[in-house]
This record gives C-alpha cells, sequence and structure tokens, in this order.
C-alpha cells in the first residue's frame, strides 16, 4: 500500500468526534421534556445526568425513572439516541479523501455494537471507512491497548508510531493511543488540557481542523 509522510493508518473516535453526539443527546432531552411538559431547565438536568455519555445507559434511566416518574427502556432510549444523530457533511468527504490518497482508515468507539453500528449506518459513515471496532465486540474498551490493535488489524495494518488517532476524550483516546504508541489528533470541545505531560500531538477545535491538522502533518493531501 502506498503510504504518505511514513502515515498509513488513521484511528477516528465516533462520538463527539466524527459525529456530534453532545447535539445528539441535546435533541434527544429537548424532545423528552417537551413530551413530558418538564421545563426548560430540565434539558439541562438531562444533560448533566447524561455525563457526556459516560453515565451507565441503566444508571441514566433510573435516575430519570427517579426524578420523573416515567420508565425509558435502555433500548429505547439508545435506539430514540441514534435517531438524534446527525454527521457534517464534511466527515465523509474528507475521509474519502484520506482514503483516496492511500490511508486505511479505521473508527474505534467504545459502546454497544448494535447501538454504535446503527449510528454509522443512520449517518452513512461506516461507507467511507475501511473497519471498525466497537468495544462490546472486541472485549474491551478504550484506552485498552485490544482496541486499537483490533481497529489496525481490521484493516490489514499493523499499529506503528506514525499511526494517528484522532478523538475527543483525553484518558480514552490520547491516553490510550500515547500508551499504544501512537501519535494524536484532541478535539478540545473548548477544553483545556489537564492531564499532564505528554499531551496530544495536535489540538483542533472541531473535525475539520483534525483533518487538516492530518493533512498537513502527513502531506500530500490537500485542504478544501
Amino acid at each position: 500500500m502506498r503510504t504518505i509522510g511514513g502515515v498509513a493508518l488513521a484511528i477516528f473516535d465516533l462520538d463527539n468526534t466524527l459525529i456530534d453526539r453532545a447535539g445528539a443527546f441535546r435533541r434527544w432531552a429537548e424532545g423528552f421534556a417537551a413530551g413530558c411538559e418538564l421545563g426548560a431547565g430540565e434539558v439541562d438536568w438531562l444533560e448533566r445526568a447524561d455525563g457526556d455519555g459516560y453515565t451507565p445507559r441503566e444508571r441514566l434511566v433510573a435516575a430519570i425513572l427517579e426524578r420523573y416518574g416515567v420508565r425509558v427502556p435502555v433500548e429505547r432510549l439508545r435506539a430514540e439516541l441514534v435517531e438524534c444523530v446527525e454527521v457534517d457533511p464534511v466527515v465523509p468527504r474528507r475521509l474519502d479523501e484520506l482514503r483516496a490518497a492511500g490511508w486505511k482508515v479505521a473508527v474505534a468507539t467504545n459502546g454497544a455494537t448494535a447501538q454504535q453500528w446503527a449510528k454509522l449506518r443512520r449517518t452513512g459513515l461506516d461507507a467511507h471507512v475501511d473497519a471498525v471496532a466497537v468495544s462490546e465486540e472486541v472485549g474491551a474498551g478504550k484506552p485498552d491497548l485490544r482496541m486499537f490493535v483490533a481497529a489496525a488489524e481490521r484493516c490489514g495494518e499493523r499499529l506503528t508510531a506514525e499511526t494517528w488517532m484522532t478523538g475527543d476524550c483525553p484518558v480514552r483516546d490520547v491516553g490510550g493511543a500515547r500508551s499504544a504508541g501512537l501519535r494524536t489528533v484532541w478535539l478540545h470541545r473548548g477544553r483545556r488540557w489537564e492531564h499532564g505531560e505528554p499531551g496530544p500531538d495536535e489540538v483542533a477545535g472541531d473535525i475539520a481542523a483534525a483533518f487538516d491538522s492530518l493533512c498537513r502533518l502527513a502531506g500530500g493531501v490537500s485542504t478544501p
């Protein structure tokens, strides 16, 4: 396979990286609050309870039941969240540019297999990457090395010091990738890096800027 600037493989996180998971949850919370005739402030409570997606789903639905007396089965919550997912049109186009320039592209995402694949299919992103590794099916989640290895192997590649991991989580994405010897792009989402050194190789404000960083560092892929 032809490589560019020594870089053959780019791995991406899914939630709040390739897709706006936070926006999807807020849309769901707004719909839930409207349906239950709750006050506008309850959308903010739901977002806090969700913990940016890191609160276990069973704990979240239990908190919703306790606060509102409304039972939302976990699988229904997951399905409704998928329906709220949107993707910036720039993402599939830039993924295609990377692949056309000789990169292999993988997604490494923590979560339930059915839900994460449903997000990929709803947005069409499954057609724009070479491989997907979901923690539930791998049997380990980021920052575990096995997730990064699985993503690479499903592309027919090995992890190298020139493999790039792009994601928004300082621990799971950046920390896990650094421990695996990979290079990293961190989507800061308005946050400051407060997790010690070494930090990420590159910092980006959004996914478009992350693509720009990859293309600039590797060379050979023009930015729009």
